[in-house]
């Protein structure tokens, strides 16, 4: 079976946690493309390369690095994600990812748009700016209107860029996980690709 599910949305809107739960939830495989960039992103800070080369070299070791989650990781996966090299480079490993056997689920911000835009399912998962940043502040800490700042400037780079920018696709389901627990936003994810399964 190839059955692929798109899920899109800005930073600390809640698609990775939804994304692994709806993967454990139809036993389909995942992958964070978010951590594609934040690796390269990092990579290319620790090593002083190239972003292009970095994304060219990528290894698993590179996508099991601890510092991931990092919020220095997370600008520095957006500054990355602006160059055209570095998102052709890392899109062949998304497209086959997504159409392996099984089923699978990707996680982004433009995986409905134009690496996916066959999917089965598409998903925008969104909040306000400030319910998101207040999630990220509680993740690592920090000065908590500099965090907000960071979540601001992230989204007018993400969605600015003239190469794939951060959009809902036409045709998918937007959950606004503003007001949601985590288990609504995610039985709300769940009902929408049950909808949509084969048989």
């Amino acid at each position: 079976m190839q059955f692929t599910v798109a899920i899109d949305g800005p930073a600390a809107a809640g698609k990775g946690t939804i994304s692994r739960a709806v993967a454990d939830r139809f036993g389909l495989a995942h992958l964070d493309t978010g951590a594609l960039y934040r690796a390269v992103g990092v990579k290319a800070a620790a090593t002083g390369s190239d972003p292009v080369a970095a994304a060219l070299s990528l290894t698993p070791e590179d996508l099991a690095r601890a510092d991931l989650r990092t919020l220095e990781a997370g600008q520095a996966a957006s500054k990355v994600a602006v160059i055209p090299e570095v998102r052709q480079a890392l899109l062949d490993y998304q497209r086959d990812f997504a159409r392996r056997a099984g089923g699978a689920v990707l996680d982004g911000r433009d995986i409905g748009t134009v690496i996916c835009p066959e999917a089965e399912v598409k998903l925008f998962v969104t909040a306000s700016a400030e319910v998101r940043a207040h999630r990220r502040w509680l993740e690592v800490g920090g000065d908590a209107a500099q965090v907000l700042a960071e979540v601001r400037a992230r989204d007018e780079r993400d969605m600015t860029r003239a190469d794939a920018p951060l959009k809902p696709a036409a045709n998918a389901v937007q959950i606004d996980t503003s007001t949601m627990s985590i288990e609504e936003a995610v039985a709300a994810a769940c009902a929408e690709v049950a909808a949509r399964l084969p048989g």
